[in-house]
């Protein structure tokens, strides 16, 4: 089942991007392992499988002339067991991943090459909010609700409103999987983002979660990056953030129409 859904994502993903003028690629990979590539003219995507992890992970990295730079960032990861998993689980990662490209394709057009000792990833409060409507649906509309409000994405007073309740409730009532996916979510974006978003993550989130209990559900399945920064956030707790400022036309009409 492992190959057939590997299969299925690697061709839905192919023909998202093969009107973008990407290119799809087979190449080798580690034993019982799989790997697929995708070169652009500006940069590069990899789906992988991980037969120790059972994950699929997409991976991206800058490319010069469709020549992929090998600076890979995980963008997503997606645990599959075969015993339980099937080709909707295989549809629902495809899509994601596709989703997931869109966002990071702007990325690594826009960025300049990073430097070898710069620490600072490329994924914005933005994608980090889109990458977690795979857990909250609903974050769609409000996400696009922020964007048409106000003239900057306001990454710490949408966090704080709409995404830190979501997650308070998810611990409290969520299933396991719900919350690994969580963890999963949280740890591969504080690698690759830019300091913002891990402060969003450590300071907002992280510092928000409400009790002992609901912490050790999502903590025991954080990477070890993201329990440190937590560790550091909470002597942070307490401190004010500087609300974003709204886009004034809107402001007004929506004061006039009161």
């Amino acid at each position: 089942m492992v190959k057939k859904a590997f299969d299925i994502i690697t061709k839905q993903f192919g023909e998202a991007l093969a009107d973008k003028g990407y290119t799809q690629h087979s190449v080798d990979a580690a034993k019982n392992d799989m790997a697929g590539l995708f070169t652009g003219e500006k940069d590069a995507y990899s789906i992988l499988y991980s037969a120790e992890k059972k994950q699929f992970i997409l991976q991206a990295c800058a490319a010069e002339n469709g020549e992929p730079d090998n600076e890979w960032k995980t963008l997503s990861y997606w645990l599959f067991d075969e015993k339980t998993d099937a080709e909707r689980e295989a549809m629902s990662i495809a899509n994601d991943f596709i989703d997931t490209a869109k966002p990071a394709r702007a990325v690594f057009a826009k960025q300049p090459k990073k430097k070898k000792n710069d620490d600072d990833g490329n994924a914005d409060p933005v994608f980090f909010a889109k990458r977690l409507m795979t857990v909250f649906p609903e974050l769609k509309e409000e996400i696009r609700y922020e964007s048409e409000c106000y003239s900057k994405f306001r990454g710490v007073t949408f966090t704080r409103e709409k995404i830190v309740p979501k997650i308070n409730q998810l611990l409290k009532t969520g299933t396991q999987s719900e919350i690994d996916k969580l963890a999963e979510i949280i740890s591969t974006q504080h690698v690759n983002a830019d300091m913002d978003t891990r402060s969003i993550i450590s300071i907002v989130i992280l510092n928000s979660i409400e009790d002992e209990e609901s912490e050790n559900k999502l903590r025991k399945n954080l990477s070890d990056d993201v329990k440190k920064a937590w560790d550091a956030a909470k002597k942070m707790k307490g401190k004010v953030v500087k609300p974003e400022k709204r886009k004034k036309s809107l402001y007004m009409t929506e004061t006039l129409n009161r």
